[in-house]
């Protein structure tokens, strides 16, 4: 958070002005002393100056008794134009450490009260649209980034600045409340730090960690990662689909930027939904819903794919399914119960 942006807005006049007063004390200084004593305009504004900064005139004596009177009285009004300035300055100095303080404290205790939120560690390439993507989603998250720099174009947003791999910071981030966790550093080494130090604290997290280089996938999986996300490797394999499969790479690419209004979503069957022992065919998720069901993963199972009609479907299921926004709101509804 910026100086400016952390003083009330009186005091942000105050400042304006308080440097203004001095400027205006220095030219009628300059022009008392030059009309009064006929010095020079150097002079003049030297004899200003020492008398604004309560320097003195030990080298430079005022010598007619007008000059003196007017010297008596610009010191007064120099004085007090400087101090004013000096109350000023240390005023929005204090009040922007008190607002920090306050702020941090304010954040702190909004971190503490979250539950079932995500953590990003890093916000450089990677991390920037993997908070980008939450916050379109309405989804209450924490950034743990070392460079406040890269978090400044983010409002609104838990930010703690510091080392993810330190304990203390995931802590402080909420690691043992929170539903999951993106590892995005730069480096595979980092990566594994956070990705071993987040599982150790919490046992249940589903941690999504960055691999930089591809031999490093192996390393983060044996650390605790849920899953591991190469993005050269992404990157190389969307490039080929385009060059080898136009029209699918196309559609791909429509349903992740969400121009064609289709979605993936992943839904749990929750004990009360009304789907809960039904086989597929009997539900209304497609001939009502509009809804297609591509895969269902059993609550101790393998992932289905492209499930028959006569799939049956139980509590702790996970729906994989496509479908119009709207359609899958609905869905989500029902089956959440």
């Amino acid at each position: 958070m910026s100086f400016l942006n952390s003083i009330s807005r009186s005091t942000k006049r105050r400042l304006l002005v308080a440097p203004v007063a001095i400027a205006v004390m220095l030219v009628i200084g300059t022009l008392g002393f030059s009309t009064i004593e006929g010095r020079s305009w150097l002079d003049s504004l030297y004899l200003a100056t020492q008398t604004v900064t309560t320097v003195g005139y030990g080298d430079v004596p005022n010598e007619t008794a007008p000059g003196r009177a007017f010297a008596t009285l610009f010191m007064l009004l120099g004085v007090g134009v400087v101090l004013y300035s000096l109350t000023v300055m240390a005023q929005a100095i204090v009040q922007s450490e008190v607002f920090e303080a306050l702020n941090l404290s304010r954040k702190r205790t909004q971190m503490e009260k979250l539950s079932g939120h995500y953590i990003v560690c890093g916000a450089g390439r990677v991390g920037r649209r993997v908070i980008r993507n939450l916050q379109r989603q309405n989804e209450a998250f924490v950034v743990v980034e070392t460079d406040q720099a890269r978090v400044a174009e983010f409002t609104g947003v838990n930010v703690i600045i510091g080392d993810a791999s330190s304990e203390e910071n995931l802590i402080a981030a909420g690691v043992k409340r929170a539903k999951g966790l993106a590892s995005c550093l730069p480096d595979d080494a980092s990566n594994v730090y956070v990705v071993l130090t987040a599982r150790g604290l919490n046992p249940d997290l589903h941690i999504v960690a960055r691999a930089v280089e591809e031999q490093a996938e192996s390393k983060l999986v044996r650390a605790g990662a849920s899953r591991v996300i190469a993005p050269t490797i992404i990157g190389s394999q969307s490039m080929a689909r385009a060059l080898l499969r136009p029209a699918i790479a196309d559609f791909m690419d429509s349903i992740v930027a969400e121009t064609l209004d289709l979605v993936f979503e992943e839904i749990a069957v929750g004990e009360n939904c009304p789907y809960v022992g039904k086989q597929l065919s009997e539900t209304n998720i497609s001939s009502g819903l509009n809804v297609i069901v591509v895969a269902i993963r059993p609550a101790n199972g393998e992932l289905e794919f492209h499930p028959t009609g006569d799939a049956t479907i139980s509590t702790g299921d996970l729906l994989i399914v496509v479908g119009k926004a709207e359609d899958v709101k609905r869905l989500i509804e029902v089956a959440r119960k």
